[in-house]
């Protein structure tokens, strides 16, 4: 009896699996809407450079350089449309990877 007790007590001491942060969080639904978002509106008119350039962002973990440029209407476009998705997912402009430096 006493056996099983501690059984139980040792089983109900298991640590819980972590929770992923708020970062994370964000950037899980982030990757969600862009993966939405390419299958909605497609890849014609969207440079290689850019593509490369968000996916080295989502690779990141939303923490790499913002130095993702929309430059062509389509780009334009897609930009809009997962900034307007960030939005509606809690995040705040300054997550965002779109910046044209030059």
């Amino acid at each position: 009896m006493i056996r099983s007790v501690i059984l139980l007590g040792l089983l109900a001491v298991q640590p819980a699996q972590a929770q992923a942060s708020w970062p994370e969080v964000k950037c899980t639904r982030y990757g969600e809407a862009t993966a939405a978002a390419l299958a909605h509106f497609g890849r014609q008119g969207v440079s290689q450079e850019f593509l490369d350039r968000h996916a080295a962002f989502l690779a990141s973990g939303c923490s790499g350089p913002r130095d993702v440029c929309p430059r062509s209407p389509a780009e334009l476009n897609l930009a809009d449309a997962l900034s307007i998705a960030a939005m509606n997912g809690g995040a705040t402009g300054s997550f965002l990877p779109f910046a044209c430096r030059d």
